[in-house]
């Protein structure tokens, strides 16, 4: 028998659908089968940062299981997952079936090859396989070519969990200590993210937006124009206001047009006869998007289903483990040549062969550092369209059909041909110098646009018309605007955001999204992410006594030595000591130096009905409360209750705004539950 070892139940099954149950037996770890321990901080910093592995209380059963199996097993095949989270799991598997328990890191003084031959002593019975799809010809391919485990990419993912663990399990108790709040926790990177979206509030408070107008004209000819007010005599009225961000620069649109009185006034101005100056038609091509990465893939489904980071990559795991699209985790957008043909193929089929692009698109990753051999998202199976998705199986819904959808229609879409437009600007000017510009965009040939889908808002067509040809202003109509602050961060922009500066890899960006709602630094309102009081205050706190693991372009610069470790460039103790030496000294003269930071109250024009003191709004481990301002003396407190302008549909009662206890997040409730138990996640859906 030879005993195949992945993670989860659900791929086990899978694996076994294809590989049946005579010659493998198919296992799970059922995740991560050793870890640092929970209540220590696990890392023997005097000794080159070796950390103490355990077996989890709930994977001890699991383990003796697995290493009953692998004694009778006449080989061990690790098929966890093609990344370094699944190299490291793939370690630890080997190291407690060898024999191990509480085994150590590879230490630098033992070295990868020393290492690397405790595994070869054992190589008739230990191989190492992996792929990035689970079909059957995927894990055949893997079988006929074992390997063994990359100690680099085990390296790698070590130096982050060590690192990781250091500045939480020692920031977290500085919290406690200088801000009162025994529950807070600070993290590498998900402080850094709670500081993304505390100085974005910030730049939105500060930004002090201004009045501009705008004028559209009506022009008649054989059918009306619609064209917007350019310039006067060449000077443009548009502007672009930029600013600088803590993220980057910011552009928002403006015009010179700024009162209601100077609109008025041009208005007044525009009567005068106007002829067509240029009429510019050109041909628009518009080629497909690459196939999805993690990050695109979240950020589509944010804006397309409202869907959390968490759980597109839930939704996307039970896909891959299906063997229904290749592995989730990615930041390529490469696409194998198999795949290709067989794209091409079906497009040529299934639309006919002028929808096929001239030759095989291929893209390139922007990302310097990611693993070329990977793919990006797409189906194992090119012709299971949408419509043929295996919705009726109790192991998937109607989301897992709306994330395929869009997974499957991207990857093909890749490989159509590009979409073609006429593009049509008209301008007419008038005697005395206006020019008003129409722009319309009229679709000729659909591309891959055939399979995506075409764009809700259709063609914009313009009436024909000739140069030189006089026309008539018959109405100009004034609109009033405001210059856009920057917008809050959303899942999606801040996914993207952390993309953009490099911080966090493809397996990070949910847990960092997830974790800063968790800890009650940022909640969601509207789809928006907003800092909460005690976010702003932890992040100020940080930013002022651990400025440098506040910053981006350091943040970054760590995911980069990450990476430097798992291709062999750097070993990973002298990267974790680099950090902890200044990080350390920074700690201990923070523990002498700080002073106690009072957590910011809103003080209620209510008096405490038990000691008749003032009432404030104090926040709390699960969102805001209100308390008597003499705690711990009177410990006085009740919910905050914030009402919104709508009636439960049930019961009549008034709706207020809750958080869920889990991860904060805001949700809307009756207030006479328990008696009415409605709820809702949105506000529209309270009708």
């Amino acid at each position: 028998m030879q005993l195949i070892i992945v993670e989860s139940p659900t791929k086990a099954r899978t694996l076994t659908r294809f590989l049946g149950s005579n010659k493998y037996r198919v296992e799970a770890t059922m995740g991560h089968i050793r870890d640092l321990p929970k209540s220590t901080l696990g890392v023997d910093i005097e000794h080159d940062f070796a950390p103490s592995y355990v077996i989890p209380r709930d994977r001890a059963k699991r383990v003796g299981e697995l290493k009953r199996l692998a004694k009778m097993a006449d080989a061990i095949i690790l098929a966890t997952d093609p990344d370094r989270e699944g190299e490291a799991i793939a370690w630890h598997t080997a190291s407690l079936l060898a024999g191990g328990n509480k085994q150590k890191a590879i230490s630098k003084k033992e070295g990868t090859t020393q290492s690397a031959s405790r595994f070869s002593l054992l190589a008739s019975r230990f191989q190492r396989i992996v792929f990035h799809e689970i079909t059957e010809h995927a894990i055949k391919e893997a079988l006929g070519a074992p390997r063994e485990i990359d100690l680099k990419l085990v390296d790698a993912q070590q130096a982050r969990r060590v690192l990781d663990r250091l500045v939480g399990y020692k920031l977290s108790p500085l919290l406690w200590q200088k801000l009162s709040r025994r529950w807070l926790s600070a993290g590498r990177v998900q402080s850094v993210a709670v500081r993304l979206v505390a100085e974005r509030e910030r730049e939105i408070e500060k930004f002090a937006k201004e009045e501009y107008w705008t004028i559209e004209g009506q022009f008649n000819t054989t059918n009306t124009i619609q064209a917007q007010l350019v310039s006067k005599d060449a000077e443009k009225y548009e502007k672009m206001l930029t600013f600088n961000l803590f993220d980057g620069k910011y552009t928002t649109t403006s015009s010179t047009i700024n009162t209601e009185q100077t609109a008025n006034n041009i208005i007044a101005d525009l009567q005068s006869p106007y002829t067509v100056s240029a009429v510019d038609k050109k041909e628009v091509r518009r080629t497909p998007s690459p196939p999805y990465t993690t990050s695109a893939l979240q950020q589509d489904a944010s804006r397309r289903f409202g869907f959390s980071a968490k759980k597109t990559m839930q939704l996307s795991q039970k896909l891959y483990e299906e063997g229904i699209i290749t592995y989730h985790r990615t930041d390529s957008v490469n696409l194998s040549e198999k795949f290709i043909g067989e794209a091409r193929g079906f497009i040529s089929t299934t639309y006919g062969t002028q929808y096929v692009a001239d030759r095989a698109r291929r893209y390139k990753t922007k990302s310097k550092l990611a693993q070329e051999a990977h793919e990006a998202i797409r189906p194992t199976n090119v012709t299971m369209t949408g419509e043929q998705f295996p919705t009726h199986t109790q192991e998937l819904n109607r989301d897992h059909h709306r994330l395929y959808d869009l997974i499957w229609k991207r990857a093909v879409a890749s490989q159509a041909r590009e979409a073609v437009f006429d593009s049509t600007t008209i301008r007419i000017t008038s005697a005395n110098g206006y020019l008003f510009e129409a722009q319309g965009s009229v679709i000729v040939f659909e591309g891959f646009l055939k399979i995506l889908g075409r764009d809700a808002n259709g063609d914009v067509e313009l009436p024909d018309v000739t140069f030189g040809q006089t026309v008539t202003l018959v109405q100009a109509t004034p609109t009033q605007h405001s210059t856009q602050s920057p917008p809050r961060y959303t899942e999606a922009t801040l996914v993207k955001a952390l993309e953009e500066k490099g911080i966090g890899r493809p397996s990070t960006y949910a847990p960092i999204i997830s974790t800063i709602q968790d800890r009650m630094y940022v909640t969601k309102e509207d789809k928006k992410l907003v800092p909460t009081d005690l976010g702003i205050t932890v992040t100020d706190f940080l930013v002022r006594y651990f400025p440098k693991i506040l910053e981006l372009p350091f943040t970054a610069e760590m995911e980069d030595e990450f990476d430097h470790i798992a291709t062999g460039v750097k070993e990973w103790q002298p990267v974790i000591r680099d950090f902890y030496t200044p990080f350390a000294a920074d700690l201990d003269k923070t523990y002498e130096t700080a002073q106690k930071v009072k957590m910011p109250v809103e003080t209620l024009e209510e008096q405490c009905p038990d000691c008749t003191n003032p009432l404030v709004v104090r926040t709390g481990r699960y969102g805001k409360f209100i308390a008597c301002s003499t705690f711990p003396s009177c410990k006085y407190s009740r919910q905050l209750v914030e009402k919104i302008d709508k009636k439960c549909p049930r019961c009549g009662g008034d709706i207020v705004v809750k958080k869920s206890r889990k991860r904060g997040k805001t949700f809307y409730g009756c207030s006479n539950y328990p008696t009415c138990t409605f709820a809702a996640w949105k506000k529209e859906d309270i009708k």
